[in-house]
């Protein structure tokens, strides 16, 4: 499946329980100290940097402009055109082949793109967990994220420390139980 197809998909995931919301902002998340707010504020803050590390900015030349509350008075506008120039970055001819100056270094557009999509798919986990909706996941990108997530990033994310420790799930308990449990989260 090609990256840009994954990040739609996730982004959408992401963006249909964020339409979900209806004036829960304030319910808590499995996600420590963070509610609502918070996680579609985090979601937004990396939307608002996706156009710009895909276009060639490095972290230093980005800066510290997204700190802070970025959703202000009206959290899903904000959040439909954080969402919609992010999806437009990834969607721009060439984009995926470039490079992306992270903060752990330069790492091909494409991984930067996986990475944005599980976090997308994951916390749209986390949403619905915290709204009482469907936590049911697309399962192809699932799949496709997983076999990324095994082969290629786990390692990095525990060394950099950008998520917590595996939750074991049972033996059979599916794609969707294993990659949360591989994010931390307990399915």
């Amino acid at each position: 499946m090609d990256v840009r197809e994954i990040y739609t998909r996730c982004s959408a995931a992401f963006g249909e329980r964020v339409q979900a919301v209806d004036g829960r902002w304030a319910a808590p998340t499995v996600n420590p100290g963070w509610d609502v707010r918070d996680l579609v504020d985090h979601l937004v803050n990396e939307e608002r940097w996706t156009p710009l590390l895909l276009g060639g900015a490095t972290i230093a030349e980005v800066g510290d402009r997204f700190d802070g509350d970025l959703l202000g008075a009206d959290p899903l506008a904000t959040y439909d055109e954080a969402a919609a120039a992010a999806l437009a970055a990834v969607l721009a001819e060439g984009t995926v082949e470039g490079v992306a100056h992270l903060s752990f270094g330069d790492r091909p557009a494409r991984e930067y793109v996986l990475q944005l999509s599980a976090d997308h798919l994951v916390h749209a986990w986390d949403l619905a967990r915290a709204l009482g909706t469907d936590e049911t996941l697309d399962a192809e990108v699932v799949e496709a994220l997983l076999a990324w997530y095994v082969e290629e990033t786990e390692a990095l994310y525990h060394r950099i420390e950008v998520i917590g420790p595996r939750v074991e799930v049972p033996a059979g308990s599916g794609a969707q139980a294993e990659l949360l449990g591989r994010f931390g989260r307990t399915p």
